[in-house]
């Protein structure tokens, strides 16, 4: 994990709040169908986090559980996608949307995953690791 004393974030309407202490060295921009319905996007890219603290908000977070036993969290006062957890994992391994920080946040994007779902008007950007499932 790389680290700084502290990178804060929020949702769009500023009632969900955190600070994290550092991120996983790892972060893709992933192209499944649920992650692109989850952010309205062409893509959702998340990052698994350390040191995780809910400023505010905690309260105001619900959860969806989809079909495959995936876990999405987001806000239940503007909708913002706040983050994901695989099926099965401790509520504190959630994978946070890197779009929520406020700060510019030292993480780099090294692949795309689950680009055999991509939108048909998505371009896949060449320069990054490609995987048509789950990184290997």
């Amino acid at each position: 994990m790389q680290v700084r004393k502290e990178y804060k974030g929020s949702c769009l309407c500023g009632a969900v709040s955190f600070s994290v202490g550092g991120f996983s060295e790892r972060a893709a921009n992933c192209h499944c169908s649920m992650c692109r319905k989850f952010h309205g996007a062409a893509f959702g890219t998340l990052v698994g986090v350390d040191g995780l603290i809910w400023l505010s908000g905690k309260g105001l977070l619900k959860e969806f559980t989809a079909s495959n036993g995936s876990i999405r969290t987001f806000c239940m006062e503007c909708g913002s996608g706040i983050g994901f957890r695989v099926k099965g994992a401790a509520f504190e391994e959630i994978e946070l949307a890197i779009a929520l920080f406020d700060d510019e946040i030292p993480v780099v994007i090294d692949a795309q995953i689950f680009t055999k779902y991509k939108a048909n008007w998505c371009e896949l950007q060449s320069e990054l690791s490609d995987f048509p499932e789950a990184r290997v």
